[in-house]
């Protein structure tokens, strides 16, 4: 660190660059803009960063070593030295065949850990025969409507040599017990299963409104899962609390650091309310997050998180385990960048994004397809993107070194920047009482709307060029290569439900169903229950009626 007089030293000839380098420069020729800033407000990006800029940074303190606190540096010590991160391709393909077929094609191209994505029914907890799901079969992902379906999109895949991460909230609860089941008929030791669900059922509230169940009985489904899972499936992270949706949304970097850490902040709160120790469930959470083309900001963005974490968990909760304090994170490059013009361009986007996440030090990454813009992803489009986290892994040279920018001047004071704005924003949401009161008061949603607002306004005025849409616009030859989903498909799952229906035993589904009301209406852990509906092929849909019938369903703008 630089002492006091040499700060002093650095401050004074940086005046004087200014005024003899700089300054007749910028009189003669100007600059692009007359301020530059970062995508978070307020934020604006000096011409040049000097020891100055970091003067009150503690090494020890602020940065530390990896693998310890406060965690800045990454939660582990040897970084992608030890293990690259896990590469993920986000994907559910109509039907569990075609879900099948994609998986082992992803696996056979290199992937190391699976993503599952839900159709809207599924999301919403209804059956694929069901007059909610008409029109949405299939359309937005895999219909998992019973273990049948669920059995069928692992078929020949291992669950003790793979990570499944599934991207299901107000439903997770059912889709966990069919993983779990799944590993028991495969005859794997439920400690064996790695993966993780999202579970994250505040930010449907804020985001992206796929919730089923008014939020206190949807904070006991998850705070259910945590203790299960704690003994049952401890390797298996059990919340993926996500700032993706948020930023998705509208959110600034600084925002979605706040609102995300704020969503876990509740269901820490919860969990111990429903007599969970801290450091009994804290180490099986997780977090996801979006990572955008400002490459700098969003390495600080990740940065700030892991340590803000690591600060709140010990403050507040008096967490002892190490791992209580570690947050570890998925990523996801932002789909809400992905443009339909030029769509060739996306793919460079989706690589700086995701060169953003490994030098953040992310544990796992899915990188969107170029064409994800216009439809789902077609094969070659999601070669190509996971092809993109390989060049990276491999050719790179970014996972080589753990944490490679820091002591960037830059870098470390836009960390501390971000962390101090999230910490004001987390200090705010307490003052209003928490993120659950927050939401219900729409406090958080109009935050992130302003913002969207505005961000729409300066493209719109061509103050924030987008390339190829408001700037660099070609005229589009020729029609895309679209993945389509077969209109057959609502057809062929409803089909399938009403053959499962057909074969199982309906004495067992009706006990197994009855069962779960009676310990819904109780104070009992729910996931023995759903996992023993699931293995009689109980269908979603079913489950979550017997809970709708108990918890009742919520409704926008009724109280939390």
């Amino acid at each position: 660190m630089f002492d006091p007089d040499e700060l002093d030293e650095i401050r004074e000839a940086k005046a004087e660059w200014e005024q003899e380098d700089v300054q007749p420069t910028v009189d003669r020729f100007g600059e692009r803009e007359e301020t530059f800033t970062t995508d978070t407000e307020g934020h604006e990006v000096n011409r040049l960063y000097t020891p100055a800029d970091v003067a009150d940074l503690d090494y020890e303190e602020d940065l530390g070593f990896p693998g310890r606190d406060p965690y800045t540096r990454g939660v582990y010590s040897t970084g992608y030295r030890g293990r690259l991160w896990t590469m993920r391709q986000y994907a559910g393909m109509g039907t569990a065949e075609e879900t099948n077929e994609r998986f082992n094609y992803l696996l056979d191209e290199g992937q190391t850990g699976l993503s599952m994505a839900f159709d809207l029914p599924t999301q919403m907890g209804y059956s694929s025969d069901h007059a909610m799901a008409a029109g949405e079969v299939g359309k937005t992902g895999v219909a998992i409507d019973s273990l049948d379906d669920m059995e069928t999109v692992f078929e020949g895949i291992p669950l003790d040599e793979v990570s499944t991460s599934m991207t299901i909230n107000a439903p997770a609860a059912v889709l966990l017990a069919m993983y779990i089941a799944v590993g028991d008929k495969q005859g794997v030791d439920r400690e064996e299963l790695r993966g993780t669900i999202q579970n994250d059922v505040l930010k449907e509230y804020i985001a992206r409104n796929t919730f089923i169940y008014p939020p206190e009985p949807s904070m006991r489904l998850i705070t259910d899962i945590f203790e299960f899972c704690a003994a049952e499936v401890p390797n298996f992270n059990t919340i993926s609390i996500s700032g993706y949706h948020i930023r998705e949304a509208g959110s600034t970097a600084a925002q979605e650091i706040a609102f995300t850490l704020g969503d876990g902040i509740e269901y820490v709160e919860a969990a111990i309310e429903a007599g969970l120790d801290v450091d009994d469930f804290a180490p099986q959470l997780s977090f996801f997050f979006a990572s955008y083309n400002n490459i700098l900001e969003e390495v600080a963005k990740f940065r700030a998180a892991r340590r803000l974490w690591a600060k709140i968990m010990d403050e507040r909760f008096d967490a002892e385990n190490p791992k209580s304090k570690q947050l570890k994170f998925h990523t996801q490059t932002a789909g809400s960048t992905l443009t339909a013009q030029q769509i060739e361009n996306n793919v460079v986007r989706v690589a700086y994004q995701a060169l953003a996440a490994v030098l953040g030090g992310t544990q796992s990454l899915h990188t969107n397809g170029k064409d994800e813009a216009i439809g789902l992803p077609t094969e070659e489009s999601v070669r190509t993107a996971l092809r993109t986290q390989q060049i990276l892994a491999h050719e790179s040279g970014a996972a080589d070194t753990i944490d490679p920018l820091a002591g960037s001047y830059y870098v470390e004071s836009l960390t501390d920047e971000l962390e101090a704005d999230a910490r004001a924003l987390i200090e705010e949401v307490d003052e209003r009482g928490g993120m659950r009161r927050a939401i219900e008061d729409q406090w958080v949603q109009r935050q992130i709307q302003d913002v969207a607002f505005e961000r729409q306004r300066e493209q719109e005025a061509g103050e924030r060029i987008i390339v190829g849409v408001n700037e660099y616009e070609v005229e589009e030859e020729g029609e895309q290569d679209i993945e389509e989903v077969d209109e057959a498909v609502e057809a062929a799952q409803q089909e399938n439900v009403a053959a499962v229906r057909e074969e199982r035993d309906d004495a067992a589904v009706e006990a197994a169903l009855n069962d779960l009301a009676d310990a819904a209406a109780g104070d009992e852990n729910l996931m023995p229950y759903i996992v023993d509906a699931v293995k009689v092929y109980a269908t979603t849909g079913e489950i979550c009626d017997v809970l709708r019938d108990v918890f009742g369903e919520y409704q926008p703008g009724s109280s939390m």
